[in-house]
């Protein structure tokens, strides 16, 4: 299991513990330290798609202009994505072939404890 994010992010702070608190071993990856590849974020979107991928609710977000926020698209979604990590919904997580993203205790103990 790979889990993506950053370092300093509360929600990935959390996640990590809840996996390490359940014996759960995985590999973690600092997107905005160890960098992101577009190959890698498309296979991502492809899974659960860019409107998944994109944090809407962070500061990030609410920092860009008014136009860019408007008239966002897959195409543009994916190069702010690529531009800046820190827009992306912590942690994503790689599990197989499975691609999840966000971190809820209840959903993660019925998938990953079962």
């Amino acid at each position: 299991m790979k889990i993506y994010g950053i370092k300093n992010c509360d929600t990935v702070k959390k996640a990590r513990k809840w996996l390490d608190e359940h014996g759960i071993d995985h590999h973690f990856h600092d997107v905005k330290k160890d960098g992101l590849s577009p190959e890698q974020l498309g296979q991502w979107e492809q899974k659960v798609g860019w409107e998944r991928l994109l944090n809407r609710s962070g500061t990030t977000w609410r920092k860009l202009p008014a136009e860019v926020r408007d008239n966002i698209s897959a195409q543009s979604a994916h190069d702010l994505m690529l531009d800046n990590p820190s827009i992306i919904k912590r942690p994503v997580v790689e599990r197989g072939a499975t691609i999840s993203v966000g971190f809820n205790a209840e959903e993660w103990a019925a998938d990953f404890l079962a």
